[in-house]
C-alpha cells in the first residue's frame, strides 16, 4: 500500500508593538488546514535577542499544531469505529 502526498506550511512570526513576538503556522493538507499560534515575550532583564523569541515562538506553534493534528488523527480513528486511543489498539494503529 504506496501512499505519497505533500503537505506545505507556512510559519508567519512577527512582534507586536508590546514586544510579544507571535507565531502563526498553517498546515496546508490539500483537503483540510490546521493552524497553530505561539508566542514569546523577552524579560525585561535579558538581552533582546530576537532570534530567541523567533525560535520559541515558532516552536511553540508547532507544539500547538501537533497536539491539534494529534487531536485530529484520534477523532478519524474513532470514524472508523475503533476504541479510543490509548484504551486499546485502535485498528492496528498504535498511539
Amino acid at each position: 500500500m504506496s501512499h505519497t502526498v505533500e503537505w506545505k506550511a507556512r510559519l508567519h512570526i512577527f512582534e507586536d508593538d508590546e514586544g510579544t513576538t507571535k507565531a502563526h503556522l498553517v498546515l496546508d493538507t490539500g483537503t483540510t488546514a490546521l493552524t497553530g499560534h505561539g508566542a514569546a515575550h523577552c524579560h525585561p532583564a535579558d538581552a533582546n535577542v530576537p532570534e530567541i523569541g523567533d525560535e520559541l515562538a515558532a516552536g511553540r506553534a508547532m507544539n500547538d499544531l501537533a497536539r491539534k493534528l494529534l487531536q485530529a488523527a484520534e477523532r478519524d480513528i474513532e470514524g472508523t469505529g475503533a476504541p479510543r486511543p490509548g484504551t486499546h489498539q485502535a485498528a492496528g494503529w498504535l498511539l
